[in-house]
C-alpha cells in the first residue's frame, strides 16, 4: 500500500459543514480571506450578518501569518475590485497587529483611493481600539492627506460627521500643504458637488414648482459641465430623467464613455440595478430606449476583459433562495456575459437543474434579467448539475454562494459518474458570490474565484494555466 495515496484520498474528503448545514470543503486561509474581501460590503447576507462577516474577517487576518499578503489583498480589493469597507477594516486591523515592519507606512498611504478612506480607517481604529493611533498608520495616512488637493479635501470634509476631515488632520499631523492649512483655518472653499447643488436648489426654492425648476437646472449644470462622477450618474438616473428629461441624449452619451467607466471602478452589477430602475419609472418610451441601450453598451464595455475559452463550456447558475438579491444580480450578469462570449450551454439549478437557451446576440443585461426571472428560489442541489449534464465539456463554471445542502453529500460521486458517462473530465471553476468560507469541491481539484468586479472575470483567463492565479496576482503586488 502507498500511504501517500491514502493520505491524499483522506484529505479530499468533506471536512466541514456550510452555513446551510450541508457537507462542504473548507477553504485555505488565503482563499477564504480573498473571498470575503471581494464579495462583502459588510452588510447583512442571507446566511450571515454584516457584524458576523466583520468578525470572521478580523479572525482571518489574525490567523494569517503572512500579514504582508493580507495587506496586498486589501490593496487588490480596494484598487482593482472597488471594495471599500473591507479595506478599511483590514487597514485598521493591520495597524494594531503589525509593528516595526517597513512596508506598513507605504501600505497605509496606498490604501487611500479616495479622501474619505482616511476617515473610515481612522473611525474603525478609534471605535475598535481607541487611542493612541499607531505611528505607522499616522505617517501613512498623513502622506495620503498631503497628496490631496483643495477640491478633494473640501468634497470629503464631512463637517456634519462625528469624525471630520479636520479631526483626521489633527490626529495624524500630515506634512504641510496649502490645502491642509486652509482646511484647518476654515478658509477652504466649499466643493461644488452634485449633493450641494441639489441641496441648495431645494433650500432656495420658494414653491414646489420653483424647486422642480431649480433641480432641473442643477442637473443641467452638472451633466453639461461633466461635474458628476460615473457612479453618482448611475445612482441618480431616476432623478435626472424625471427632473430633467431634456438631458436624455447627454446622459446616454456619458453612460457609454469608456474612459469614465474604467476610471470609476463601478461594479458591473450596478448596471443591472440601474436598468431595473429605468424600466420602472414614468418617462417617454423613446427616452427609455436610449438609456437602456446606453446601459447595455456600458456594461459590455465594463466587461471587455471577459475570457473567451476554446472548446465547450457549461455555465451553471445557482438560482436557489439564498441567492436572492445581490448574489443573483452579480451571478446572472456574469453568467450572461460568459454565455454570450463563449461556445457555452447555460444551466440554471436550484432543487433541480435545467438547461435554458437564449439568443446570444441579445443584450447582456436583457439575458441577465431573464435568468433572474426564471429563478425557482428553492433549495440548492449541486448534484443536479452533473445528473442533468449529458454531453462532454472542456470546463464547467459554477456561479454560486456555495451553500449546497440537498443530497446530503458533496457532489464528488455524481461528478465522477458524469465523467465516466461522457468519457471526459472537465475543468471545474467555482465562482464564489458570497464569501461564506466553504466550497463544494476540494480546493486543489477546482479553479477557485471570487468577486463582483470585472477583474475577477479577467483573472479567470489565467486560471487554466495556473490554478492559483488569483493568489499569485495578489502576491505580485508591490507594497
Amino acid at each position: 500500500m502507498k500511504f501517500n495515496q491514502l493520505l491524499k484520498r483522506k484529505t479530499r474528503q468533506p471536512n466541514t459543514r456550510n452555513l446551510a448545514g450541508g457537507q462542504a470543503h473548507s477553504q485555505s486561509q488565503k482563499l477564504e480571506l480573498i473571498s470575503v474581501m471581494l464579495t462583502s460590503f459588510l452588510e447583512n447576507q442571507f446566511y450571515r450578518s454584516g457584524d458576523e462577516t466583520a468578525r470572521r474577517l478580523a479572525q482571518l487576518i489574525d490567523q494569517t501569518v503572512d500579514k504582508e499578503f493580507v495587506a496586498k489583498a486589501a490593496l487588490y480589493a480596494r484598487r482593482e475590485a472597488g471594495m471599500r469597507s473591507v479595506s478599511h477594516l483590514v487597514a485598521g486591523e493591520l495597524a494594531h497587529s503589525v509593528k516595526g515592519q517597513e512596508w506598513t507606512k507605504r501600505f497605509f498611504e496606498k490604501i487611500v483611493f479616495r479622501a474619505d478612506d482616511v476617515l473610515e480607517i481612522l473611525a474603525y481604529c478609534l471605535a475598535v481600539y481607541g487611542k493612541p493611533i499607531p505611528n505607522a498608520l499616522k505617517k501613512g495616512l498623513g502622506q495620503a492627506l498631503a497628496g490631496l488637493d483643495e477640491y478633494q479635501l473640501s468634497k470629503y470634509r464631512r463637517d456634519a460627521a462625528q469624525l471630520k476631515m479636520v479631526d483626521a488632520v489633527n490626529l495624524v499631523h500630515p506634512p504641510h500643504t496649502e490645502a491642509i492649512r486652509r482646511l484647518v483655518e476654515g478658509t477652504l472653499a466649499p466643493a461644488e458637488t452634485w449633493e450641494t447643488k441639489l441641496t441648495r436648489a431645494g433650500q432656495e426654492a420658494k414653491s414646489d414648482r420653483d424647486k422642480e425648476a431649480r433641480k432641473a437646472q442643477a442637473w443641467v449644470s452638472l451633466i453639461r459641465g461633466k461635474k458628476i462622477g460615473y457612479f453618482a450618474l448611475l445612482r441618480n438616473l431616476r432623478n435626472i430623467l424625471e427632473q430633467a428629461p431634456e438631458l436624455t441624449d447627454e446622459v446616454a452619451k456619458l453612460l457609454q464613455n469608456e474612459t469614465l467607466i474604467q476610471r470609476s471602478l463601478v461594479l458591473p452589477f450596478r448596471f443591472r440595478t440601474a436598468l431595473d430602475v429605468v424600466e420602472n419609472i414614468e418617462i417617454p418610451g423613446g427616452a427609455r430606449r436610449k438609456v437602456v441601450k446606453a446601459l447595455n453598451v456600458a456594461v459590455d464595455r465594463s466587461l471587455v476583459n471577459v475570457p473567451r475559452f476554446g472548446g465547450r463550456t457549461l455555465v451553471a447558475m445557482d438560482c436557489s433562495g439564498s441567492m436572492l438579491g445581490r448574489p443573483m444580480k452579480v451571478g446572472s450578469l456574469f453568467a450572461s456575459v460568459l454565455y454570450k462570449t463563449n461556445e457555452a450551454d447555460l444551466m440554471l439549478f436550484a432543487g433541480d437543474a435545467r438547461f435554458e437557451r437564449f439568443n446570444p446576440d441579445d443584450a447582456t443585461l436583457s439575458i441577465a434579467q431573464r435568468i433572474e426571472a426564471k429563478a425557482q428560489w428553492s433549495g440548492t442541489n449541486f448534484h443536479s448539475i452533473f445528473q442533468r449534464a449529458s454531453r462532454a465539456y472542456d470546463r464547467i463554471i459554477i456561479l454560486s454562494n456555495m451553500q449546497a445542502w440537498m443530497g446530503h453529500w458533496t457532489p464528488k460521486v455524481e461528478f465522477d459518474r458524469y465523467v465516466q458517462k461522457v468519457g471526459k473530465r472537465p475543468r471545474v471553476f467555482t465562482f464564489d458570490l458570497a464569501g461564506y468560507g466553504s466550497i463544494q469541491f476540494p480546493e486543489q481539484d477546482v479553479y477557485a474565484l471570487a468577486g463582483f468586479s470585472d477583474k475577477a472575470l479577467e483573472t479567470m483567463r489565467f486560471l487554466e494555466q495556473d490554478k492559483h492565479a488569483l493568489v499569485r496576482e495578489i502576491e505580485s503586488i508591490n507594497l
